[in-house]
C-alpha cells in the first residue's frame, strides 16, 4: 500500500465533492461513508490490519480513517441532496468533514513513519 498515494485520494475528496456540487452530479455517499471500502480501507482492514496490528499508530490511522469517511459521508448526502449551503458548509476549513479529513491525514503519516521505522531496524 502507497500511503502518500492514500493520504492524495482522501485529500481529493473535497475537489470531488465541489465538483459534483457544481455540476449537480451525485456520488455514491452509501460507499463513501464506509470506511473499509477504498484502498486504504480495505488494506487497513485485511493485511494491514494481519501484519500491523499490534503497531501503536495502526489503531490511530483506523480510526481516524473511519472518522473521516463518516463525515465525508454526510457531505456526500448534502451534495447528492443539492443542498449547496449545507456541503459547502460542511467544507468549510472549520468544519468537522475538514478536521477529520486532516486527522486522518496525520494518522497515515504517522502509520507511515511508524512503518518505514520498523523496516529499517
Amino acid at each position: 500500500m502507497n500511503l502518500d498515494d492514500a493520504i492524495t485520494a482522501h485529500l481529493q475528496w473535497k475537489v470531488r465533492f465541489r465538483t459534483a456540487l457544481a455540476n449537480s452530479t451525485t456520488v455514491d455517499a452509501s460507499a463513501i461513508a464506509k470506511d473499509n471500502v477504498c484502498p486504504l480501507g480495505q488494506w487497513l482492514h485485511g493485511e494491514a490490519k494481519a501484519k500491523y496490528g499490534k503497531f501503536a499508530n495502526y489503531h490511530q490511522c483506523v480510526s481516524a480513517h473511519a472518522a473521516f469517511h463518516c463525515e465525508a459521508g454526510k457531505v456526500a448526502q448534502w451534495v447528492n441532496a443539492k443542498d449547496a449551503a449545507k456541503a459547502n458548509a460542511a467544507l468549510d476549513t472549520q468544519s468537522p468533514f475538514n478536521s477529520a479529513s486532516q486527522s486522518a491525514v496525520v494518522a497515515i503519516g504517522k502509520l507511515k513513519k511508524e512503518l518505514s521505522a520498523s523496516h529499517a531496524a
